[in-house]
């Protein structure tokens, strides 16, 4: 658009002359202006290497001491401050000759080499602290993977076993976990992934689904759910940048005892994958579907008559099988006994939450956000967790903590596809048959109904 006049004229400015003559702005200097006082400076900064040096004397002494919580923290600190001390000592012995060299720390044997030493008590409390289990746990662990660590050498398995349970518990750097095995990072890179294999390959027989089944059974039958053989769930771990999309997630899908043990763990997921999608492509599908080896054994007749085969609950993401039964769908005029049944079956589904949530306490390294280029690996971390958690409930290692429960912080999209009719009759069956049981325990008081669940 052409600009327009007012057709006024404007004043002439005054011109004015500065007194003063003008001058040019200052230049920067290419190079550094040269240190005023450099012996004054060289003394502040010995002072702080001589405190930074007497903060690494006071860990390197009592490193066996410390939770480990402390000694990754104060030692991060220790060398985030020789790294800045080493820049600085560096830009100043341009500028000054008389300058001294930065402290240099002192070296001992690595700290597991004198851990073995100073921890060799069977009870030592140390071991739980480090490893999330005890030196007799740790012992028994050892010998049922060292074989598949031979090809570590010259790194020996415990050391391998160690260096890689630290870095699970407590999400250490693999420099960190270096520093304290001997290794450099690249090998203890290397050492953490040959363990995590060398567990899923000779722990994997404590995904029991199959060969201890009546354990399974009764544990649900003692909380009222008969002839049910697990409850399957999903969970998620963030994924940094925009592999799966915004906000994306690795899924996991899990199917968890009425003891909070895994009995089979499908992981690696996108999440933008649909629940019934990865059901379907998974390994325990195609055994109750295909193979027909799972969820086979006698059905159970109940009071009324009716009988129930072996199933599963699920989350109301996935369809109603023959096998699998998820919860009613909520309404205002929806039968008494269903709403029971719905009540039984949220509580049970935090059995899943709540075994994912002692997974990532016990394994700390769970809940970091993974970049992009671990990603691959991040599925057998995971299911190499969910086994170490099976291994310590099947060593009797349950600590106070995991008395918590676990909520999960997410919903996924509920199935709106057909239900299957034999499912249906069984969801029917067992909403009839919790409503009873929770009438007759209210009536009887020979029990309590606590948490949804009829417990006697």
């Amino acid at each position: 658009m052409a600009s327009t006049s007012t057709g006024k004229t404007k004043p002439k400015k005054k011109k004015f002359k500065s007194k003063q003559p003008l001058t040019t702005p200052p230049t920067i200097p290419s190079q550094p202006t040269p240190i005023q006082n450099p012996t004054s400076l060289r003394q502040n900064i010995e002072q702080v290497a001589c405190a930074t040096r007497a903060a690494y004397t006071f860990l390197s002494d009592n490193d066996l001491r410390l939770h480990p919580s402390q000694t990754l923290a104060l030692e991060a600190k220790i060398s985030t401050a020789a790294r800045s001390l080493s820049d600085l000592h560096l830009s100043l012995s341009k500028n000054s000759s008389c300058l001294s060299n930065p402290p240099s720390l002192s070296t001992k044997p690595c700290w597991f080499q004198r851990f073995l030493s100073d921890a060799a008590d069977e009870y030592d409390s140390r071991w739980t602290e480090c490893f999330r289990m005890s030196k007799t746990s740790f012992t028994l662990l050892l010998r049922l993977v060292s074989s598949s660590l031979s090809g570590l050498a010259p790194v020996q398995p415990n050391y391998a076993l160690g260096a890689a349970l630290f870095r699970l518990a407590h999400s250490a750097s693999y420099k960190a976990v270096g520093n304290r095995f001997g290794i450099d990072s690249a090998t203890a890179c290397l050492v953490f992934h040959t363990v995590c294999k060398a567990i899923i390959d000779n722990l994997a027989h404590l995904f029991e689904l199959k060969t201890d089944i009546n354990r399974i059974v009764v544990g649900f039958g003692w909380i009222s759910l008969p002839n049910c053989c697990g409850v399957l769930g999903f969970d998620r771990f963030k994924v940094e940048g925009d592999l799966f999309g915004e906000d994306g997630f690795v899924m996991v899908q899990a199917l968890v005892d009425s003891e909070g043990r895994f009995l089979d763990v499908s992981a690696g997921w996108p999440s933008n994958v649909k629940p019934e999608s990865i059901l379907r492509q998974s390994e325990f599908y195609s055994r109750v579907e295909e193979s027909k080896e799972l969820l086979d054994g006698p059905a159970f007749e109940l009071k009324d008559g009716n009988s129930v085969r072996q199933y599963v609950l699920g989350e109301s993401c996935l369809p109603v099988l023959p096998w699998l039964i998820t919860p009613f769908q909520e309404t205002d005029d929806m039968d008494a006994s269903f709403r029971v049944f719905n009540l039984v079956h949220k509580d049970a589904l935090k059995l899943v939450a709540t075994a994912f949530g002692r997974v990532r306490d016990q394994w700390q390294l769970l809940r970091k956000e993974w970049k992009e280029g671990c990603v691959e690996a991040l599925p057998f971390v995971i299911v190499a967790c969910c086994l170490l958690h099976n291994f310590l409930i099947k060593c009797s290692e349950v600590s106070s903590e995991n008395n918590v429960e676990y909520t999960k912080d997410f919903e996924l999209p509920v199935f709106e596809g057909e239900v299957d009719e034999s499912g249906s009759r069984i969801r029917n069956a067992l909403a009839v048959h919790l409503s009873r049981e929770f009438k007759s325990f209210m009536l009887k008081g020979v029990g309590r109904w606590r948490h949804g669940l009829c417990i006697a």
